[in-house]
């Protein structure tokens, strides 16, 4: 289904519309695969990519800078700005001269209100419309009831997307593509699920599609050309707020393995196509969990990488680090871990949480990480359904006793499909009609343990929690409040913690 080479160009054309969180720059992998499967097929394909329209009043990465998450950077240095024309009036105008035959949207729950207000704006263009992605996957219901969506893809979309087009192309009736709910004739038939693809065999990562400013990438204060590579896909954890189980658990009901990895072999192959092509600064290898590997299996990645002078991080789990596979990582030139601490009570994580491994587990992978001198970041997660203010101190210990190169601290995000959604629903905690705002805000829960403004306060000043001397926890505690005295208060603290902690 997917040539090396490009099959005969076909009349047929496709825009991808990406509704995303305003200036969050982390490449999607669905676009970057969907488009070079439908290149090989002969058909014509262009995207829509809202990143840089001004949709809210402060973007995703600014707010972790006022959080004392990331360290300050400057788009502007690498000539990344907003777009300053109106978001829809642009939209109308790329699908009046573009004249596609479809339109593919992309849905995650933190944008869907922004994907139902762009494809209200092109209605009138009668234009047959699929959704895909994890939101889709998970919430089909809410994504196939919406009016301007006419068919929708379960689990992955490579052949099913491809499949689609063929038979729209050729005036095939397309309402039996395995993966697809079709709304035909008043009904929706959802057809069943056809086992996940062989990675291997999938055309290479294509950002062709995208604004070269796209794969910019800040870390650190500095902004990298960063290269996202796909490795494995799925996850073989159960935490009970993710998406990944939820996912795995579509396909493990129709008998298919949804978590595997690509071979050595063709990450290698693939890499080298991709810097020879992008000539990047950074490599992000695209995994849930990256140390999900044998001592063996990670060796062999690290042969192939050798002939790679490019510095990378990736994700993991503090149960799946060793000294040996550390080792091993820092000569491969590996600069950022990425961990999930999430909560700092053993017991709550475990029940609540569906995460097992001890404090002293963790603390002990984060010293061989130090001892190693790779940085690393931890993500915290605040008000989990019955969290207390004692239990988020908890978790602030735990970042106490190490010393991360940056600590992100999110409110729990209630996503619809997860175990713990539903668990806030049965709870009452949560209106069915809830929306969630990305994993910086969260939603508000109404529950007795503590309220939404206690958490947004404790989320501005957990850095400051985790890092300054106990000494100052009094100044802290006011900078909690959101009135005068404590927005000066943390304004004061704030500049403490650039000068001492952010070097």
């Amino acid at each position: 289904m997917f040539g090396v080479t490009k099959n005969k160009a076909k009349d047929f054309k496709i825009l991808f519309i990406y509704p995303n969180t305003m200036m969050a720059t982390l490449v999607p992998m669905s676009i970057s695969i969907l488009y070079p499967c439908l290149k090989s097929n002969g058909f014509q394909v262009e995207l829509f990519d809202t990143t840089y329209y001004k949709t809210e009043e402060i973007s995703f990465e600014e707010k972790k800078v006022e959080l004392l998450q990331v360290k300050e950077f400057h788009w502007e240095e690498k000539g990344v700005t907003f777009k300053e024309t109106d978001i829809y009036e642009d939209l109308v105008r790329k699908v009046k001269t573009y004249k596609p035959n479809l339109i593919a949207v992309t849905v995650v729950e933190d944008v869907f209100s922004l994907t139902v207000s762009l494809l209200n704006a092109i209605e009138q263009f009668d234009i047959p419309v699929v959704a895909g992605g994890v939101f889709a996957t998970l919430a089909p219901d809410e994504v196939i009831g919406e009016k301007n969506i006419d068919m929708m893809c379960i689990g992955e979309g490579e052949e099913a997307l491809v499949e689609l087009c063929n038979k729209m192309y050729a005036g095939e009736d397309y309402s039996k593509i395995k993966n697809l709910w079709v709304k035909k004739n008043g009904k929706i038939i959802k057809n069943p699920i056809r086992p996940p693809v062989d990675l291997n065999k999938l055309p290479y990562l294509d950002y062709d599609i995208f604004e070269e400013k796209r794969i910019l990438r800040p870390m650190y204060g500095k902004i990298y050309k960063m290269l996202h590579v796909e490795i494995d896909r799925g996850c073989p954890y159960n935490c009970t707020y993710c998406e990944a189980p939820q996912l795995k658990g579509v396909y493990k009901k129709c008998g298919h393995n949804y978590y595997r990895k690509k071979s050595v072999e063709r990450v290698g192959a693939e890499l080298e196509h991709l810097a020879k092509k992008y000539r990047p600064d950074y490599v992000n290898f695209n995994s849930e969990t990256f140390l999900a590997r044998t001592v063996e299996e990670l060796e062999e990645f690290a042969e192939m990488y050798k002939k790679f002078d490019l510095p990378f991080w990736c994700q993991t789990r503090p149960e799946t680090v060793t000294e040996e596979k550390i080792r091993i990582l820092e000569e491969m030139n590996c600069k950022n871990l990425q961990f999930g601490i999430e909560c700092g009570n053993e017991e709550f994580r475990a029940k609540i949480l569906n995460r097992y491994s001890s404090n002293k587990q963790m603390i002990e992978a984060f010293k061989t990480v130090e001892k190693y001198g790779i940085g690393y970041t931890v993500n915290n997660i605040i008000g989990f359904p019955d969290e207390t203010r004692e239990l988020i101190f908890e978790t602030i210990n735990i970042n106490r006793q190490i010393n991360p190169t940056t600590i992100n601290c999110y409110i729990f995000t209630p996503y619809k499909g997860t175990y713990l959604y539903q668990y806030c629903l049965e709870k009452g905690y949560l209106n069915k009609d809830a929306k969630v705002h990305q994993l910086l805000d969260g939603a508000p829960l109404k529950m007795d343990s503590i309220t939404y403004a206690e958490l947004k306060g404790l989320q501005r000043t957990f850095p400051l929690y985790a890092k300054m001397p106990e000494s100052e926890f009094d100044r802290i505690r006011i900078a909690e409040r959101f009135d005068e005295e404590g927005n000066k208060m943390f304004q004061e603290l704030r500049k403490e913690y650039y000068e001492k902690y952010f070097k």
